[in-house]
C-alpha cells in the first residue's frame, strides 16, 4: 500500500482551494470544482462535499503534517503569503532540535509545518 492524499470537503471549495493558491501556487491538478496540490508524494485535495457545512469544530482532530528541513523559512514565506497562523515554530521537546508551526485554513483545518521526522 501507499498513501495517497487527504481531501479536504468544504461548503466553499473555491474559497479555500484560493486560499491554498496563495500559499502553495498554481494547483498541480484541477478538475471541475476540485484542486490538489501534490507536496512530496502526497497529495492535499480541496472540493465541495455535500455533508460538510461551515467551521471544522474539532480543529485538532485531524492534522496535516508538511515536513520541511526548514521550518521556519517556510513558516515565514507562507505567513506572508497570508496563511493564519495557530502557533509560530516552537520546540515540543525543549532542546530537541526539532520545530513545528501551527496554521489554519479558512474552514478551521490545522496543517503543520515539521522537522523531519
Amino acid at each position: 500500500m501507499d498513501f495517497n492524499s487527504v481531501m479536504i470537503g468544504s461548503d466553499d471549495a473555491k474559497g479555500l482551494a484560493d486560499y491554498y493558491k496563495k500559499l502553495f501556487g498554481a494547483p498541480t491538478m484541477s478538475e471541475e470544482d476540485f484542486n490538489g496540490w501534490q507536496i512530496g508524494s502526497g497529495w492535499i485535495v480541496v472540493g465541495p462535499h455535500d455533508q460538510v457545512k461551515g467551521q471544522n469544530a474539532h480543529p485538532g482532530r485531524l492534522i496535516l503534517n508538511i515536513e520541511t528541513s526548514d521550518v521556519r523559512g517556510e513558516f515565514e514565506r507562507l505567513r506572508d503569503a497570508g496563511a493564519m497562523v495557530v502557533r509560530e515554530p516552537y520546540d515540543p521537546q525543549e532542546g530537541s532540535g526539532m520545530l513545528i508551526a501551527t496554521l489554519t485554513d479558512p474552514d478551521g483545518n490545522y496543517f503543520q509545518l515539521m522537522s523531519p521526522m
